[in-house]
């Protein structure tokens, strides 16, 4: 799976640049009398991307594991214990 999350960011900044008309009144206008609530949404890029990163990596051990996985399959080596599995499963909702 892979997250991109460079449009997002980019859609944001375009955004937050842009004037927006807002209850009939141009961005740049200003009405005394009144108020408006107003809320950011912000992100901190750097721990966007370092958690983009730590979701994408993957550990050496579990490459490995699928390796030996897909050459158990490939060879007709590998084996289902259907009691195990169900077992599990009814433990699992219970």
């Amino acid at each position: 799976m892979r997250i991109d999350l460079s449009n997002v960011i980019a859609n944001q900044i375009a955004s937050e640049q842009s004037p927006k008309k807002v209850a009939g009144q141009s961005a740049g206008s200003v009405d005394s009398t009144d108020s408006e609530d107003r809320t950011t949404l912000t992100s901190d890029s750097s721990s966007v991307s370092s958690l983009v990163s730590q979701a994408m990596s993957t550990p050496a051990s579990r490459h490995e594991l699928v390796s030996q996985l897909k050459q158990a399959v490939s060879s007709g080596k590998y084996s289902i214990d259907a009691e195990a599995i169900a077992a599990s499963m009814v433990n699992e909702r219970a």
